[in-house]
């Protein structure tokens, strides 16, 4: 058997079969990597040149987040070329989820290591004989890797008179995200962090990720790489919308040249694929693969897909490579949510198709609801969903690369999509298959919840004060428990075909357990006459509500005479309030 320290084994060669040569930015396997356009991107590939070329910098990690499809891996290639080309390059590692060789951390430190001796002989030479001292070295740690194979053959040179700074220094790795493990992506940046960002080491750092678990809580206020690393949000710092303009213009004009006819695209074209791209790359890339396709005809593929309208059973697929990406976020996402032991039982595609439609649905279905300008927070509607305290932060956390939470100027939180072909993928069941969740879902789930929240309200119903903020309930309650109020009718009335057998045995429940009671004594206060439009809202409101009635009746009939005698009182309460009668007629 041989010892640790037998010279019969070359570490060379050792190392050589510990890597990932597809990793590389230049290997074979990534001969069609995509790139920017000369004229594209050229904002951000200067604001990251400058950063890596600004070797007194006091941040030597640059990390670049932004959605799936943004173009980080486009910036990650394009600035490996140009420090190639300025003998800068210390190493380049491209993860891939589809690439076995390459998609997770194992062989990052020694592909990283091989490109640094690869370049220097002497360097060489000392990774090769610590290999050798140690054959179990890619056994160890990352950070027992990284000490051995560069931080202790660099001081060894130090040592010896070599100026490190005349060495190339940029290192890029691109793809964190793809790497399969969280723990172990966050293994790596704490590597790179304790070992290769060392005061008396060289390198310049640039890491590419998706928003992920990993390095979003590393980057964020308290993460150990919050104060040592420049952060670059890609989705949120720059808009690609010119450079994806630019980038159809020129592609579609290189296929006129190529069927010799200019002005087989027009620029109303370019403009309603650039809107529909919602500024991310992948979008415009999408079609213009699509389009070029050389067996078929550039324009009539044009024509299909600015009218494309997908259904079931057809062949043609224009967004099929957005469709795989979009499925794999999802799915990723609903495991790991449902996963989590007190997530049993519940629906994740359910819940989050609920944030994504909930203002879409219901503002769009009825006018005199759309008029009470209602927007719910993310947390608000955590609450009407019945679930925990900030749920909508722990449901959207896998799903980062394609969704984020913004903060309003009231501090309120709100879903933000970052591509507008998610939130088409989504709503479209030839394209989301098995991850389709129904509007009929929606409106059932939402109405049942709104119910229960209102029936466990916690309110001393028999001294409700005068104003709504009086309410003796915590504030995101208090607004979770009007929109309720607010909602419910135009919840009910949306729900058809299937689910309304369902919810209309929850209706009786509400009904007979004093609902409707609970709303008579909160009402007057949701519509006061002194605010802004109130009278128009609570018509709607009365509208609506005698709509669903009216179809109850011949299911559940005596369950619409109870709210037949509310509904008399509120009319005549509106008339009171308002000084005239409501105009209703049932529709």
């Amino acid at each position: 058997m041989s010892s640790a320290g037998d010279k019969s084994i070359d570490g060379w060669e050792l190392l050589l079969n510990n890597t990932a040569p597809n990793a590389l930015h230049n290997s074979n396997a990534r001969y069609d990597s995509p790139k920017c356009d000369e004229d594209t991107r050229v904002e951000v590939t200067h604001e990251i040149m400058d950063w890596i070329e600004d070797r007194g910098g006091p941040q030597r990690l640059l990390c670049m987040t932004g959605a799936a499809g943004s173009g980080k891996s486009c910036l990650l290639q394009t600035t490996a070329e140009i420090c190639d080309r300025s003998n800068i390059l210390a190493a380049s590692f491209f993860i891939s989820a589809e690439d076995p060789t390459r998609n997770t951390v194992d062989p990052v430190i020694p592909t990283i290591a091989y490109q640094l001796g690869r370049e220097n002989e002497a360097l060489k030479w000392l990774i090769k004989t610590a290999i050798e001292k140690d054959h179990l070295i890619f056994s160890q740690s990352l950070e027992a890797q990284t000490t051995a194979l560069i931080v202790k053959p660099l001081e060894y040179m130090r040592g010896t008179g070599t100026d490190l700074g005349s060495l190339p220094y940029a290192i890029l790795i691109d793809g964190l995200d793809e790497c399969r493990d969280e723990d172990r992506q966050a293994a790596l940046l704490t590597a790179i962090r304790r070992c290769l960002l060392a005061d008396d080491l060289p390198f310049r750092i640039f890491i590419a990720s998706r928003p992920e678990w990993a390095i979003r809580t590393a980057l964020e206020p308290g993460g150990h790489l919050r104060k040592m690393a420049y952060h670059i949000q890609l989705s949120d710092k720059y808009d690609a919308s010119a450079d994806m303009r630019r980038y159809l213009q020129r592609r579609f004009e290189d296929i006129g040249l190529r069927i010799n006819n200019p002005r087989w695209f027009s620029e109303d074209d370019i403009e309603a694929f650039v809107r529909a791209g919602s500024g991310q790359f992948i979008y415009v890339a999408t079609v213009y693969r699509y389009i070029s396709e050389r067996r078929s005809s550039p324009a009539e593929r044009l024509k299909i897909i600015l009218t494309w309208t997908p259904r079931e059973g057809q062949a043609t697929r224009p967004f099929e490579a957005l469709d795989r990406l979009y499925t794999s976020v999802l799915l990723v996402a609903k495991n790991a949510y449902e996963a989590v032991d007190s997530h049993h039982g519940r629906d994740f595609l359910l819940l989050f198709r609920m944030h994504h439609y909930f203002l879409r649905l219901v503002f769009l279905a009825h006018d005199d609801f759309n008029s009470s300008s209602f927007s719910p927070s993310a947390s608000i509607l955590s609450v009407l969903l019945c679930l925990e305290g900030g749920a909508e932060e722990t449901l959207i956390s896998d799903l980062r690369p394609l969704v984020t939470l913004t903060t309003d100027y009231g501090g309120n939180s709100h879903l933000r999509l970052y591509h507008k072909s998610f939130s088409d993928f989504l709503e479209e069941p030839s394209r989301a298959k098995d991850l389709f969740v129904p509007e009929s879902r929606v409106y059932t789930h939402l109405a049942e919840c709104m119910m229960e929240h209102i029936i466990q309200s916690p309110l001393d119903f028999d001294s409700i004060p005068a104003r709504w903020e009086k309410l003796p309930l915590p504030a995101v309650y208090r607004q979770s428990l009007k929109d309720a109020i607010k909602m419910l009718p135009f919840m009910l009335v949306s729900v058809r075909g299937v689910g309304s057998d369902a919810i209309y045995d929850k209706f009786v429940d509400f009904t007979q357990n004093g609902g409707w009671q609970r709303i008579d004594k909160l009402l007057p206060l949701v519509y006061l006459a002194n605010e802004t439009d109130s009278s128009n809202k609570y018509l709607g409101w009365l509208g609506v509500l005698d709509i669903f009635t009216g179809r109850l009746e011949g299911a559940k009939p005596d369950t619409a005479a109870a709210i037949g005698v509310f509904f008399k009182k509120w009319c005549h309460d509106y008339t009171q309030l308002f000084g005239y009668e409501p105009d209703l007629k049932r529709r």
